[in-house]
This record gives structure tokens, C-alpha cells and sequence, in this order.
């Protein structure tokens, strides 16, 4: 099976084409990129880049500084949203799609189903936000489907917790977070969505959301409700299976790890029973927690707190290169599941002046990403450009993220579009040579059966002189073709053996690197060793290297400053 390779994009920046914005401008000032702008030509591009699928993030309507009164949508108060366009995870229907993303605001839905129906014609699978752990302070759908009930409709806001309610309270305390919020109301003051048991939230916590209740009294020691299904578990069960039943492929679950995993263990089955193809991904950052969520029904899990971080350590903080294998081996029993992953609208750019400074180094640390395993990889619009997020746009200052509060564009991603034609005709040089690498890379990761399919030896244990592990980093991959069983239709052509060597450099200089192949290795991978000098060819720059392969002679490259070698043996 093809390698899964997920590119994410916030319909709202990525297809904004307006260059002159204003600083904290509204919508009419900077414009909103919108789901009709994402074309056949684009999604043609993001396939032959190397994706399988797209995570269209921000889809589901959110809380906003736009007023949209005017097409029966609420008007949501300022004070409680941050920036002028809010945050995609702060949703006020869970029955719409956001208005700021529509040419045609009264014909949003069919406009989603358009895109859906494009993104699967260009051969991609579609993935959107599940947002279960928070909602926006103002809640209230003005889309129920009939016979829905909304959150909240028949709470008791003068009990702190009660399984029947959709809500956890703080009766007799008025909201008031310690900064102004003018004329916003909200008494009893319910909890905030990060956990923030208090009504007087900061401008850190997450202020503008509420957080759900789903039979867990964290005041009363974590105590757990869950006999009856608590009333949240019914009604957010109900907007998986609608927004399911929209033909999309898969659901990648905000904060996943701050909802019960029995909630997980009891929706997943019922969703994957209807849909048994929609894969769930889990944002989760609690290594302990990992093994449970996957048995809950999870396909895959964010890998941040061990091979993000320790990558992102590596190339921007000289960690020593070695210790990566220390980080694939404390997974390796789930690692088909962990989602490898160097950029996402959370993290700092790569590009930025808090990450690296440069997109160009950081493709060692990518070639491990894609490659060391078979598990997914994550890439996030404007990454395979070098974008630096490090505009002030608004309500996000300069923190090397691209804003996902403000009206605005992503400046690599609009050289790209350049106006909506998707050519490429406006980057720079480096950027093309950056996404090129990328381009390469990926298909690389998805096509190699080596890579999607084979098994990952760890060399570095066994370098010796010649090789600086603080510096450098090797393995192989090698696919070993299953020999025909005598069931079914026999295959035309007998697939072969592929063993790729794979040697990197995270060193700011170039280097001689010397890479002793072990007798184990052979061994293990039932790869023969020889004496006779065999063509290797690098897959990503076409150079043809020989020399013999065994244990007894090192392979000796030259690798230029932050690059790698992906090594593949011609028979």
C-alpha cells in the first residue's frame, strides 16, 4: 500500500491572493481565500507533489468578527473571538460550514461538496477537523438538522457538573478573564476550553472556547459518569456520523487526548461501522496515553513530543544526531501509526527565525520524516516553499507561525498561485529548488516499496571512524517481495528485491562519511553481501555511485552541507 502522505491547508490563507494587506484588516480590506479558489489546477499540484490526501483545516463554521447576520448566521460578540476572522477551533455550528469560505454564502454546503467531490476527482482522499474537547463561548447552531438537539438546549446551569449537561459550570461566578471584555455577558461563567476551571481566565488560556462535558467531574478527582452515555457523547456522535456522511475520508481529532478514551472506545466502532473506510487521527501529546487510543480506534497519532521535537532539536539546536534512534525505538512497537511531521499550523515555521532560518536545512531532518518508516507524514501548506511565517498580521504577531486568526496570505504560497494559476511562476529560485526536493522526496517515500512497504535497519549504532554521529545519520530499507502462495491469478512479473541505503548529514559543512554495513544487517534484511562493485543511484539528484557491499568495506560519500544521499542498488 502506497505510503499516506497528508498536505494540510487552511482554505482561508492558502487560497488568499490579495498581497496589500493592512495590518489587523477585516475581510473586505484582505480578503479570504474561499473553496471555489481551490482549483483542479491546485489540487492537480498537491497530488504531484506526493500527497494522498488533503486535511482542509478550518471548514466547520467558527466564531468570527465578520458579520454574517445578514444569511440567518449570529452575530458573534468581538471581545471573545480572537482576531478579526477567530480560530478554526473555536466552532459555533457543528452543523455548518464556515461562511468567510463560500463565493456564495447561501450555498456554502454545496460549494464543500464541490470541493470534496474536485480533491477525490484529482485522486486525493479528503480529511477535516473533528473539534470535540471545546466550542466557541456563544455556541448555537442555526443548522440543526431535524431532530437534532443543540449543545447546551437543556442544561442546568446551576449544577457544576451533571452528565446531563453538555456544559461544566461555575455557579454564582460571573465570566470575567482578567483583561477587558466591555459589554460580554456570561453568568453562570462555564469552564474554559483548556481546562481553565476558573472565570477569570488570561489572554493565555483559550478564552474564547468552552470546553464540553463528557461525564468527567475534574473537581470531584476525575471522577467518571459515564453510566448513562452522558448527552455529549450521543450529540457529538451524531456530528461525526453527518459530517461522515458527506463523502469525506477521514477526521483528524483536535485534542484528542483531553477526551475520555471511553468516549473514543464507544464513538469510533459506531462511526467506522457506517464508514469503515474514514481513518481518525489523533492530535494527542501524552506518550501514555498512546497505546489505549490506538486500541480505542485510531489510525494514527501525532508523533510531536518525541520525533518532532528531537528533529526539530537536531537542526536548530545541534542536538547529536545519534540520539534519533532513541526516539523511533521508544515507538516501535506502533510506530505504523505515529504521523512524522516537521511543520503544522501549531508549530513554527521551519523558515522562521524561531525555527531554523532556512527551509533548505531542515531536509535531512525531512528525509528522516518521510523515510525511516512506513507510517504517515504530514506536510503543511507553504512548507515545500521555505515560508517563514514572520509577518505580524494582526491578532498574531511575529511568532514564526502563519496566523490562523487573521485575514491574510501566506506569502510563498501566493507566489505560488500567483493569482489563482497555480504555476509556480513568481517563487525564487530557492523556493523552486526547495519544492523540487520535496517533490522528489515524497514520491520517493510513496512509490519506493522499500520505503512504503520494506523494513528500516538502524546503521548508526555500528559506525565507527570516519563517521561523526553528532553529525550524521545512516540506515537502510529493504523490501522483500512475498513469493506467490498459488492463490489467485499469478503475477505477470515477479517483483524484486529493493534495498535502499540512506546517509544524511545535519552538519553546516561538507563532509567524507564513511558507512560501515554490519555482517548483522545482512543478515537481518536476508540481503547477500559482495565483493563485486554494484551501482547505487541516488534517488534524489540521479548520481550513480559503485562500489561492493559488505560488511568488510565501509561506502564512502561526500554530502554537502545539511543534505542526504537516498542510495538505491541497481541489480
Amino acid at each position: 500500500m502506497p505510503k499516506t502522505i497528508i498536505y494540510q491547508l487552511l482554505p482561508r490563507t492558502f487560497a488568499n491572493f490579495n498581497t496589500h494587506p493592512v495590518h489587523n484588516g477585516d475581510i473586505t480590506q484582505n480578503g479570504c481565500g474561499k473553496m471555489n479558489y481551490i482549483t483542479a489546477s491546485a489540487l492537480r499540484e498537491i497530488k504531484q507533489l506526493g500527497a494522498t490526501h488533503i486535511w482542509f483545516t478550518g471548514v466547520i463554521e467558527h466564531a468570527t468578527q465578520t458579520d454574517y447576520s445578514a444569511y440567518g448566521i449570529r452575530k458573534d460578540h468581538p471581545a471573545i473571538v480572537k482576531g478579526k476572522a477567530g480560530s478554526p477551533y473555536a466552532i459555533k455550528d457543528f452543523y455548518d460550514i464556515d461562511p468567510d469560505l463560500a463565493e456564495d454564502v447561501p450555498h456554502r454546503f454545496q460549494e464543500f461538496e464541490a470541493l470534496v467531490a474536485r480533491t477525490h476527482r484529482a485522486g486525493l482522499k479528503v480529511i477535516i477537523d473533528f473539534v470535540p474537547n471545546h466550542v466557541a463561548r456563544e455556541y448555537h447552531s442555526d443548522n440543526l438538522p431535524e431532530g437534532a438537539e443543540d449543545l447546551g438546549a437543556h442544561d442546568h446551569s446551576d449544577w457544576a457538573f451533571s452528565p446531563l449537561n453538555n456544559f461544566s459550570y461555575l455557579p454564582g461566578e460571573k465570566f470575567s478573564p482578567t483583561f477587558d471584555i466591555g459589554d460580554y455577558e456570561e453568568f453562570p461563567a462555564k469552564v474554559t476550553g483548556n481546562d481553565c476551571f476558573t472565570a477569570h481566565p488570561s489572554r493565555n488560556d483559550w478564552y474564547e472556547t468552552v470546553k464540553l462535558n463528557y461525564g468527567m467531574f475534574y473537581r470531584g478527582g476525575r471522577e467518571k459518569q459515564f453510566e448513562p452515555i452522558p448527552s455529549t457523547w450521543k450529540k457529538m456522535r451524531d456530528v461525526l456520523l453527518f459530517w461522515a456522511s458527506k463523502n469525506i475520508d477521514g477526521f483528524r481529532c483536535d485534542m484528542a487526548d483531553m477526551v475520555p478514551q471511553e468516549f473514543w472506545e464507544w464513538v469510533i466502532p459506531q462511526v467506522k461501522k457506517a464508514y469503515p473506510a474514514l481513518i481518525f487521527l489523533a492530535e494527542i501529546y501524552t506518550p501514555s496515553l498512546y497505546k489505549g487510543y490506538l486500541a480505542a480506534g485510531f489510525d494514527f497519532l501525532y508523533d510531536k513530543v518525541g520525533m518532532y521535537d528531537y528533529l526539530r532539536a537536531v537542526t536548530s539546536k545541534n542536538y547529536p544526531v545519534e540520539g534519533i534512534s532513541q526516539q523511533w525505538q521508544q515507538t516501535d512497537d506502533i510506530r505504523a501509526h505515529m504521523l512524522y511531521f516537521l511543520e503544522n499550523h501549531d508549530e513554527q515555521r521551519i523558515a522562521s527565525g524561531f525555527f531554523c532560518g532556512r527551509g533548505m536545512c531542515a531536509q535531512p531532518a525531512m528525509i528522516v520524516a518521510a523515510t525511516l518508516g512506513t507510517n504517515p507524514l504530514l506536510i503543511y501548506a507553504g512548507q515545500e516553499l521555505g515560508e517563514k511565517g514572520m509577518l505580524a498580521e494582526g491578532f498574531s504577531g511575529i511568532d514564526g507561525r502563519s496566523s490562523i486568526f487573521d485575514y491574510c496570505g501566506v506569502p510563498a504560497l501566493q507566489a505560488w498561485a500567483n493569482d489563482g494559476k497555480w504555476d509556480g511562476a513568481r517563487l525564487d529560485d530557492e523556493q523552486k529548488e526547495l519544492r523540487e526536493f520535496y517533490k522528489t522526496l515524497l514520491n520517493i517515500a510513496k512509490s519506493e516499496k522499500a520505503v512504503s512497504e520494506g523494513t528500516m535497519y538502524d546503521l548508526e549504532y555500528a559506525q565507527v571512524e570516519g563517521f561523526n554521529k553528532h553529525e550524521q545519520f545512516a540506515y537502510l530499507r529493504h523490501y522483500e517481495p512475498k513469493p506467490y502462495s498459488g492463490k489467485g491469478r499469478k503475477p505477470a512479473k515477479q517483483e524484486e528485491k529493493e534495498t535502499i541505503l540512506f546517509v544524511l548529514n545535519f552538519d553546516d559543512k561538507q563532509v567524507d562519511v564513511n558507512v560501515r554495513i554490519p555482517a548483522e544487517a545482512f543478515r537481518h534484511l536476508n540481503i547477500d553481501e559482495t565483493s563485486e562493485y554494484i551501482t547505487f543511484r541516488d534517488l534524489l539528484t540521479g548520481n550513480t555511485y559503485s562500489a561492493p557491499f559488505n560488511s568488510c568495506v565501509p561506502f564512502v560519500i561526500t554530502l554537502p552541507a545539511w543534505k542526504g544521499a537516498i542510495l538505491k542498488i541497481e541489480e
